[in-house]
């Protein structure tokens, strides 16, 4: 009998709201080397309506990966109305996603190849307050992300710069969040937990406010599926100090799916266990797929729930993932062992194709 237990493997992807998702796909790839799409769909998106005015939605949704492994980018794009940018600059400490964390093999050679392409550099190489380097930089819709040296890989070939190994989430309760996030994602190692005048943050939009800051990682180490592809990750909170209404929540009046990092989505294995844990706990599921759904060539369970200040968080259940696509060839996962790592050869035939969109 399989195991029916739940387990988090990992960060499957970041989703990323934008009005062309191809145009994004083209960043992405180009600039920090997801260059593997897993899959592309459009379809309508009914599930997730209480989030988009009420209403049902034409979107297509590209899934974008990284050979050298780490999570995806989801590149999420209305198809019936133009998405909404956020009407002032997202600030740090802002309640929702404020950036995605990408990993680097070699923090100077990330910086140099980035300044060659002309991405748009939002801080010079820091040191921060777990002693490693970063910097930070926006992508072209101004979202903001972190390159940070970091070990866990899948692969060093051909390129110096990975996937997300994580997020930094603002928060307005950090106990309450804390709670929320080293107990039911399981984020129970604290790295740092520092308050005040961060250095390396200092040229971010309003970078020289006091804060306090808690990067997160894991005891036990991520095991089963695709936990070798998606690495390590770690989940960085950060809560302004100042007084509570300078920080509003990203997505306030604005629709799921507009622009900004829309999601954190995690893969895991048995989605109804987390339900009801979910349920258990005071974080009911917001968005629950019925049965299961198909995304493209891949298909697979999944739901939502919100954190303490309404961050959307997506467990995905993987039922099928497509290797060989012109073939037919794809992995059915509920036949495996949940606990077993799937075999490189079936990761590698997945990143085999390289998917850069021209036009």
């Amino acid at each position: 009998m399989l195991n029916k237990k739940k387990l988090i493997y990992g960060i499957q992807q970041i989703g990323v709201g934008t009005d062309n998702a191809q145009n994004t796909f083209k960043w992405y790839s180009q600039n920090l080397g997801s260059s593997v799409i897993v899959f592309e769909d459009e379809n309508e998106a009914t599930f997730m309506a209480p989030y988009m005015g009420g209403e049902s939605h034409k979107k297509t949704a590209i899934l974008a990966m990284n050979k050298l492994g780490g999570s995806g980018y989801e590149l999420w794009q209305y198809l019936d109305r133009h998405p909404e940018k956020p009407k002032n600059r997202i600030q740090l400490g802002d309640l929702g996603i404020n950036m995605a964390t990408v990993k680097s093999i070699n923090i100077q050679q990330s910086y140099d190849d980035l300044q060659k392409k002309g991405v748009h550099f939002l801080s010079t190489i820091q040191t921060e307050a777990d002693g490693k380097k970063c910097f930070y930089i926006e992508d072209h819709n101004q979202n903001m992300l972190k390159l940070k040296e970091f070990d866990s890989w899948y692969s060093k070939k051909g390129s110096n710069t990975g996937g997300p190994f994580g997020c930094v989430i603002g928060v307005s309760d950090m106990e309450a969040s804390l709670r929320f996030y080293m107990d039911i994602l399981e984020y129970d190692k604290v790295i740092y937990d520092q308050e005040g005048l961060f250095d390396d943050l200092s040229e971010l939009p309003d970078g020289k406010s006091c804060y306090r800051r808690v990067l997160l990682t894991y005891h036990t180490p991520r095991s089963g599926g695709f936990s070798k592809l998606l690495g390590e990750s770690q989940i960085e909170l950060i809560q302004h100090l100042g007084k509570s209404e300078t920080r509003k929540r990203i997505f306030e009046n604005r629709f799921w799916g507009d622009h900004g990092f829309i999601h954190l989505a995690f893969d895991v294995h048995d989605l109804d266990s987390l339900v009801k844990e979910c349920e258990d706990k005071g974080f009911p599921f917001q968005v629950l797929s019925n049965g299961a759904f198909d995304m493209g060539s891949a298909s697979g369970y999944w739901g939502y729930v919100e954190d303490p200040d309404g961050t959307l968080i997506e467990f995905v259940e993987t039922l099928k993932v497509p290797i060989i696509k012109w073939l037919n060839i794809n992995i059915n996962l509920l036949s495996r062992n949940p606990t077993k790592p799937l075999p490189a050869w079936i990761i590698n035939a997945m990143l085999w194709k390289k998917n850069v969109i021209v036009n």
